[in-house]
């Protein structure tokens, strides 16, 4: 696969679109690293209802957004569709029906007016959301990047060379990923979807020591894909969402449960007040109890694998990216090795079109183009 200079490219602008899951989202970025325009059509309030995103819904909710949302980034951006020099795609991981919305029609799109097609890895996708909110920082390879999010928690040894980035993935969970741990103990507990932002919100009011987490050595067996991987670098999560609900139902929480649940149903815009009004200190303590336990794994494994490996730099990426606490412990944590650490902005931690078109930069430059044959690959790997 050889190389094309980046100054041979007319424009530099490349259409991102993002379908993987209940966000439909549309961007404009140029070259990689100048954001045009980032549009993003969210489902939450589609979702909301079951607590959880429901796959024939969101694609549902994805064919409805799609052209006015590509319309949208496309005018916010101030070009027009024949000023693009590629249309980037996300191939997976995801929700099947959801991905092959986006990909249908940036085929389409890119055959229609003739320009490259580009496949992206929605993983990697992740990363490079971090590249584009910390551009102006020098990192240095190799790095150890954690993708962290409600659908995924891996860790991988990620190194560039001759402007592209190569992974291997060195650590994943076995089980639910940390932002679906978190989802569902704010379930568990009475609190809206999505739950990770409710817990970070609620979890400084309550003592985080006043409920003992403990996470148990793993083992990959029967695992095939986690096998070869060193166990001090894979994740679980089952097991304490299993000791929250136990703590639940051993400290007689479930009628004060229910009430905060009908509480803030009732309410169509609920806020950490209204929450904070039904939450009472042993409540308050489980939750920064559990969110604290978390953090705590994620940052040990992630400087395990950094020490272990000879990573150079730290990348944090996804959804529970956005964590309060994790950006203030992982950042202390860093400081005190004398490593560099990263973390997109808050708005490029969730799914978003613009870390698609900006991963797409590089293969573009590489000549890495789609063929015809491009179709979803939900469960798609990235190393």
């Amino acid at each position: 696969m050889h190389r094309t200079d980046e100054n041979t490219q007319t424009s530099g602008l490349v259409l991102g679109i993002e379908t993987s899951c209940d966000e439909t989202s549309a961007a404009v970025v140029r070259r990689g690293r100048e954001v045009l325009s980032n549009i993003v059509a969210s489902q939450i309030a589609t979702h909301s209802a079951y607590g959880g995103v429901v796959p024939e819904l969101a694609s549902r909710e994805h064919l409805r957004n799609i052209v006015p949302v590509i319309r949208e980034s496309l005018s916010s951006a101030g070009v027009e569709i024949t000023d693009l020099d590629a249309v980037a795609v996300t191939e997976g991981p995801g929700l099947a029906g959801a991905l092959l919305v986006g990909i249908s029609y940036a085929k389409a799109l890119a055959y229609a007016i003739q320009k490259p097609l580009i496949a992206i890895n929605h993983l990697e996708g992740h990363i490079h959301a971090v590249l584009l909110a910390a551009q102006d920082t020098i990192f240095e390879s190799p790095a150890i990047a954690l993708v962290v999010s409600g659908g995924h928690t891996h860790l991988y040894f990620a190194e560039y060379a001759e402007g592209l980035w190569t992974y291997r993935n060195v650590g994943r969970t076995l089980d639910d990923a940390a932002g679906e741990a978190f989802d569902k103990v704010a379930k568990l507990l009475g609190l809206p979807y999505p739950g990770g932002p409710w817990i970070d919100a609620l979890a400084k009011y309550g003592d985080d020591a006043a409920v003992k987490f403990s996470f148990s050595q793993v083992k990959p067996k029967p695992y095939r894909a986690a096998h070869a991987m060193n166990p001090d670098f894979l994740f679980s999560f089952s097991g304490i969402k299993t000791a929250v609900l136990r703590y639940v139902e051993t400290h007689d929480m479930k009628e004060g449960i229910a009430m905060r649940r009908n509480h803030l149903l009732a309410n169509p815009t609920p806020t950490v007040a209204d929450a904070l009004a039904f939450c009472d200190e042993k409540t308050l303590g489980l939750i920064a109890s559990f969110q604290r336990a978390v953090v705590d794994d994620l940052a040990r494994k992630t400087f395990a694998a950094a020490e272990q490996l000879g990573a150079r730099s730290i990348l944090i990426s996804g959804g529970v990216a956005a964590n309060r606490e994790l950006r203030v412990r992982l950042t202390s944590a860093a400081a005190t090795r004398n490593l560099p650490i990263a973390f997109p902005t808050v708005s490029l931690s969730t799914d978003n079109a613009a870390m698609i078109a900006a991963a797409a930069w590089p293969k573009l430059c590489a000549r890495a183009i789609a063929d015809s044959a491009l179709s979803a690959q939900p469960s798609l790997t990235l190393g």
